[in-house]
């Protein structure tokens, strides 16, 4: 198609008042006027000419380059493509309305051949809708992606166009958040000293005024913590790894944002310094806490009588995690193989309670049961036929292996409050039920399981994740390492066997041969002094 390169000026004839164009007579100059480019287009849908006009370079070179561009995108089609070279011909016409840039030649061809539209641009906010209505995966996982992206996403980065999201958009949002969370941490602390004010208060008016100055505060909320600013990173990352795929975009931002990095908190053993400043300032040492032994033996024979001292045994000992405890069903059970099969578990979704697979393909396991474990869930499930009897017809069979008075599903929030109220009533140093799950790989630990068995027996994917999160040390085995180490190195004065020290402590055969060559030298000695 025909196309050239133009100069022409504003300039106008002073007797008609018209613009010269490419007729005005100081054209020769080198610096006078502006260049500018036309390229006839194919043909628009209902068959009519087009031309394209871009101006204003300043330089005959710089408006050849420009042709050169444009006479590219128009060549990705094949010749007898009409209808590829009429989305061509859109596409550049709906650029020159809006005076905005060419488009990028690779990704241009990348999304001719792709089928794609080439004038609609897709944003961020609807490709993420657009992904997240397109995932085959578990309910519960599409609601964290949702929320994610709901909350956080399509609010500061949604308008963005998906091809021109880059790395600094997201270094922005992520400091935005960061930010956020500054102020929602002042307010909270405001609102928390209001309140503690108004304990102190007296008289009905005073107290009044503060009750309704704290009701215009903003509520408590939560920060958006390391943890969750890196899954929405992950929930990002996933949806332009798809984009990608579908030759949307050939660069993934979300690979490239550096965040800053998630330490977890190291599990801490409930010691009895610890104990003792815990019951006098209130203060835990750290956010996962473990019991010692003896802590857990105090829980359990505190709690014997409950209703569900089957569930918390299993828990303990087992490292079953909260959902998977409240799913078992009584089929998962192999009294003669003395297993315990975790196919199910119970977890929250916009506050309903729904049946989902565990959290993992590791999660779906068999776990060992011990003759102990055994003869607890043989009495419960005593216990819990008396109480199907009793409840008659008010009975809900929920098919569940633990349940609620009347037989309906256990809430797994309901079973961390019930948890927590129990712990409170024994007196003992708090911990998360989830803890108990700790507490199991190291009793396991301690009692010389094997790492990788300890993995298969908490549903983990990979060993370094049980080594590196479900290890806390109880103290008398890290005292019984230090005085191992200690013992391998010899030292004078050391009252050991003979034959297992070396260069102080000589073995028994070797002293008495040193003797005799004492002996001998001093005999010498003595001839030579007469």
């Amino acid at each position: 198609m025909r196309g050239s390169v133009f100069r022409r000026c504003a300039c106008r004839d002073p007797e008609t008042g018209k613009q010269y164009g490419q007729s005005c007579p100081k054209l020769g100059q080198r610096r006078h006027g502006t260049w500018g480019v036309r390229q006839e287009l194919p043909p628009d849908a209902a068959g009519c000419r087009r031309t394209l006009r871009r101006s204003g370079f300043a330089s005959a070179t710089q408006a050849q380059t420009e042709l050169d561009a444009i006479r590219a995108l128009l060549a990705v089609p094949e010749a007898d493509d009409l209808d590829g070279r009429q989305r061509m011909g859109d596409l550049l016409e709906s650029v020159a309305s809006e005076r905005g840039p060419l488009p990028d030649l690779d990704e241009t061809r990348r999304k001719f051949r792709s089928g794609q539209s080439l004038t609609v641009r897709i944003t961020v906010g609807e490709w993420l809708d657009t992904w997240l209505a397109g995932r085959k995966i578990r309910r519960n996982t599409v609601e964290r992606y949702g929320r994610d992206i709901r909350i956080h996403l399509k609010p500061r980065i949604g308008n963005v166009r998906l091809d021109r999201l880059r790395v600094s958009h997201l270094t922005e949002m992520f400091n935005a958040i960061v930010e956020r969370n500054i102020e929602i941490e002042e307010a909270n602390a405001l609102r928390r000293a209001a309140t503690e004010e108004l304990r102190t208060l007296t008289g009905r008016e005073r107290r009044r005024a503060a009750r309704d100055a704290i009701a215009e505060m903003p509520p408590f909320r939560r920060t958006t913590g390391p943890s969750t600013r890196r899954h929405i990173k992950a929930t990002l990352r996933a949806a332009l790894n798809d984009a990608i795929t579908q030759e949307l975009i050939a660069f993934n931002p979300a690979a490239h944002v550096e965040l800053d990095p998630v330490r977890r908190p190291k599990a801490l053993v409930w010691t009895d310094e610890r104990v003792a400043r815990w019951r006098a300032t209130g203060e835990r040492p750290s956010p996962v806490m473990v019991w010692t032994p003896a802590q857990t033996g105090s829980f359990l024979d505190f709690i014997a009588d409950d209703e569900l001292y089957a569930l918390f045994h299993l828990i303990t000992f087992r490292g079953l995690r909260r959902g998977e405890s409240c799913g078992l069903r009584p089929e998962d059970l192999d009294f003669k193989g003395r297993t315990l099969t975790v196919a199910t578990q119970l977890v929250e979704i916009r506050g309903e309670i729904e049946e989902s697979e565990p959290k993992s393909e590791a999660g779906n396991r068999i776990v060992a049961l011990d003759a102990a474990s055994i003869k607890v869930i043989k009495r419960h499930l005593k216990r819990q036929q008396k109480a199907r009897d009793e409840a008659g017809g008010a009975w809900v069979e929920s098919g569940r292996l633990f349940c609620r008075p009347t037989g309906g599903w256990i809430e797994p929030d309901w079973l961390s409050d019930h948890f927590d109220r129990l712990v409170r009533k024994a007196a003992l140093p708090p911990i998360r039920l989830h803890d108990l799950r700790h507490g199991a790989a190291t009793i396991a630990l301690a009692a010389g399981t094997e790492m990788k068995v300890v993995q298969d027996m908490l549903g983990h994917s990979s060993i370094s994740l049980t080594s590196d999160t479900y290890t806390s040390v109880l103290p008398e085995l890290a005292r019984d390492a230090a005085e191992a180490a200690a013992r391998l190195v010899p030292r004078q004065g050391d009252k050991r066997p003979a034959g297992l020290t070396s260069g102080s402590q000589l073995p028994s055969s070797s002293k008495s041969t040193n003797e005799k060559d004492r002996k001998k030298r001093k005999k010498k000695q003595v001839k030579a002094a007469s």
